[in-house]
Formats: C-alpha cells, sequence, structure tokens
C-alpha cells in the first residue's frame, strides 16, 4: 500500500517532514518514505491511499489505560468519594466488581474502537474485575484481535477480595503472559504482571507473585505511590517506601511500567534511574483524583524515562498532552516548563517504552518501523514545518481529528468508519448491559 499526498510527520530521528510525503507499506511493514512523486514513481501497481493533503503520522501511544472503566461514563456513585480511597473503594472497587466476561469483552471492544477513532494504535492496560478473572485477558486479546489493535495487557492482582481470587489473578497474569510468549498474534499482544499497589499487597501475595513469574518474565505494571495513602500505609506497615519495598521483591526492572510515581521520594526516584525503570504520568487522573502532581520534571533530571497514559480518564492521547503541559507549567510555576517535556513523554519516551516489549519500532514513520499510522484532517491556519509541528500536536491536533488509522498494515478505520467490528451493534450491546450495572453503584 502507498499513502500519497500527505503533510508528513514523520517522528524520526533527524525530525524529517514532508509537504507532499508518501509512505510504502510493504505487508504490516514500512518499507520507504519520500515524497509522493518519487514513491509513485516506484511503486506506481501498488495500492494507492490517497491522504488528500491530510496531516499523516504515527499513530498514538498510551502507555497505561483501565478498559475496566468502560462503564463509569455517565455512571453515578452513592457513596462517598471525598478522597482517594474512598474514590478506589466506593467506585472502582464496586465496578469492578459487577463485571461478567461478556463485560469485559464488551469493555475492551468499545474502548479500542474509541481509541483507534481518536488515534491511538497502542494501548498498554491495566484490568480488574475480581468475579470474572479466569479469561479475562483472553478476553480483552480477543477484542484487541478483532478491532486490530495492538496492545499490552495484564491483570492487577490484589489482596482485597481474599486470598482463592488472588490466586486466580495470579495465574491469569501469568498464563496471558506465557500464551503470548508462545503467540503473540504477529507482535500483536503482549503480557505483563499487573499488580495493583502496595497498600493492597501482603508480602505473602508479593512472594507468591514473583514465584510464579520466575523463569518466566520480569515485567510488571503497578501502581506506585498515587495516593499518599499508599506511601503511609507501606511505611507503617513495612517499615520502607513503596519503591524500596517492590525493589526487595525483584519487581522494579526495566520492563515494569511504575505507574503514577506521585509521591516517590529521591531515593525512590534513584531506585528507579539505577533499574532504568520508567515512569508513567497520567495528568488528568492525577488532578481528577487531587492526589497531586508526581515529581516528573526531577524524573527528567535524573534521567528517567517518563511516558505518558491517560489512567482512563480519556482515551484521547492528545487531551493527555495538553493537560501534562498545562499541569506540569502550573506546578511549578514556570511557563517555560511543561512544553517540550510533555513532546518528549509522548512522541520521544512513549516509542522508548514500548519498544521493550515490541519486536520493531513504533511511534515513528521510517523504514523497518511497523505501519501504525494515522490521518488527521486539520487545516492549519499558520505553517507547519519540522521546528514547529510539536506546538502544532499540543495546540491543534485533537483526537477528533483523525480520518483513518491504520494498525499493522491494515485499514482499521477509513474515512472515521470503523472496518473491522460493527460498530453500532457492541454499542448496543454495551448500552443495554450498563443499565444492570448502574443499578448495582
Amino acid at each position: 500500500m502507498l499513502i500519497v499526498n500527505a503533510r508528513l510527520i514523520t517522528n524520526d530521528k533527524d525530525n524529517t517532514l514532508y509537504d507532499d510525503g508518501a509512505v510504502y507499506i510493504k505487508g504490516n511493514v514500512i518499507e520507504e518514505v519520500g515524497t509522493t512523486a518519487e514513491l509513485k514513481a516506484k511503486y506506481s501497481d501498488d495500492e494507492l491511499f490517497d491522504a488528500k493533503g491530510r496531516v499523516v503520522m504515527p499513530g498514538m501511544i498510551c502507555a497505561h489505560s483501565h478498559i475496566y472503566s468502560t462503564y463509569a461514563r455517565g455512571m453515578g456513585v452513592s457513596e462517598p468519594t471525598d478522597n482517594f480511597y474512598h474514590v478506589l473503594e466506593n467506585q472502582w472497587w464496586r465496578l469492578d466488581r459487577l463485571l461478567t466476561l461478556e463485560d469485559v469483552k464488551l469493555n475492551g471492544l468499545t474502548t479500542f474502537m474509541e481509541s483507534i477513532q481518536l488515534g491511538v494504535t497502542t494501548l498498554i492496560d491495566h484490568h480488574s474485575g475480581p468475579n470474572s478473572v479466569e479469561g479475562s485477558l483472553f478476553a480483552l486479546g480477543d477484542a484487541a484481535k478483532e478491532t486490530g489493535m495492538r496492545a499490552s495487557l495484564c491483570y492487577e492482582v490484589s489482596d482485597r477480595d481474599g486470598m482463592d481470587i488472588r490466586d486466580k489473578e495470579i495465574k491469569e497474569n501469568v498464563d496471558f503472559i506465557k500464551a503470548c510468549q508462545k503467540d503473540d498474534h504477529g507482535d500483536m499482544l503482549k503480557g505483563l504482571f499487573g499488580l495493583h499497589a502496595s497498600f493492597t499487597l501482603s508480602d505473602d501475595t508479593l512472594n507468591k507473585s514473583a514465584e510464579a513469574m520466575a523463569g518466566v518474565y520480569d515485567g510488571y505494571h503497578v501502581h506506585v505511590a498515587e495516593g499518599i495513602e499508599d506511601e503511609w500505609d507501606t511505611i507503617k506497615t513495612h517499615g520502607k517506601r513503596v519503591v524500596e519495598r517492590f525493589e526487595d521483591f525483584g519487581m522494579i526492572t526495566e520492563n515494569t511500567l511504575a505507574v503514577h510515581g506521585v509521591h516517590v521520594n529521591e531515593r525512590e526516584m534513584d531506585i528507579l534511574k539505577h533499574h532504568n525503570t520508567p515512569v508513567i504520568f497520567n495528568p488528568e487522573s492525577n488532578m481528577n483524583n487531587a492526589v497531586g502532581c508526581p515529581p516528573i520534571l526531577r524524573m527528567l533530571e535524573k534521567g528517567i524515562t517518563v511516558g505518558l497514559g491517560t489512567d482512563a480518564y480519556t482515551n484521547d492521547m492528545f487531551e493527555s498532552m495538553k493537560v501534562a503541559n498545562i499541569l506540569l507549567a502550573h506546578n511549578a510555576c514556570d511557563p517555560t516548563k511543561g512544553f517540550g517535556e510533555t513532546l518528549q513523554l509522548q512522541f520521544k519516551n512513549n516509542p522508548k517504552i514500548v519498544s521493550r516489549y515490541f519486536n520493531r519500532p513504533l511511534g515513528v514513520i521510517e523504514k523497518g518501523a511497523y505501519a501504525d499510522i494515522i490521518t488527521l484532517d486539520y487545516n492549519p491556519f499558520t505553517p507547519v514545518t519540522a521546528n514547529n509541528w510539536g506546538g502544532h500536536s499540543l495546540f491543534g491536533f485533537t483526537g477528533r481529528l483523525v480520518n483513518d488509522s491504520i494498525i499493522n498494515g491494515d485499514v482499521v478505520m477509513k474515512d472515521k468508519i470503523i472496518t473491522k467490528v460493527d460498530q453500532a451493534e457492541v454499542h448496543a450491546k454495551s448500552s443495554e448491559r450498563v443499565k444492570a450495572i448502574w443499578k448495582c453503584m
């Protein structure tokens, strides 16, 4: 397939931009990048994809989300949500306990479809649903395959629903990781070992988790010091801070995602840096839960790889970028902060992070990278250049401008229409099913 007539942002190491660019895709991989004239002359017999002057850029990467929260849009709750613990206990933990495997699959389909519509082509998820644990990651994997999404999945192990369920959670993680190691569906599906947070995990559970992962993998996906309560509980119960505790169990590695990190101190940041462990910033969620702003600027100063996610507050990474920029500047009381750092998180660090899990480059349009590409119907009234496209991405681009999405060389959305799944049918099933869920909230 040859994409032509593109205002092409490559995000490659040279920051190449073409006013009239073209991308030749062979199978699921980018074979060549150049001008429309050059590549049309070489590949005239191939299928043409006319971008019609739209912006063409690498697909967006979401480094942390929660598909299980899908039904929450428009939902009311009857119990207090006046602090972080009550938000968890009275909203999210009540919701996840109500999910059946049918709900898990529906949540996966709706989230992946909306993500595709908003330009996300790779999504890393952290799932929960204690009364539908067995097969839940495989159900999400099926949803990813059906929609065409590239995904990394895990299940959040926790003590909060008892030891029998905890054991099922550990097994689901390991079973899914092993299944992906055996067949990752052409490098489209990966698995990490999910953990909720230190304050809901006993030493026994962490020991059992580490034992189950011995010889399997060293990649974990865990919330770290999101709320100050996590640090308080860990210090009181275990005599150490959150990152120190996870390091003691061998769970802080270069393949681990340490999510949030709002209340980590200098020593914890040094530990993360030592192990080359990425931290994932979720600005809108942190603000919504009123837990604080993570020390992102300090992390970057220390050389920690910080990526960007949404925590499921939105599925639009352009939106998450906009808020990251504002929050970092506001928190630092410095208007020079936020802009460059946000671009680094999304367009440099997120591709670096997912390169640890997938076999070819993502987040870039260059020879040898996977063909994960989006087009935006963006008609600017100021020039778009190699030096300023980041400014357009922060102050002009939105997910709602995405017109087409290509993942792994497959057109999964064309002219804003999802191509692989009947979206209306899925939405109808979801809307019907959610009525029963909301009655219990």
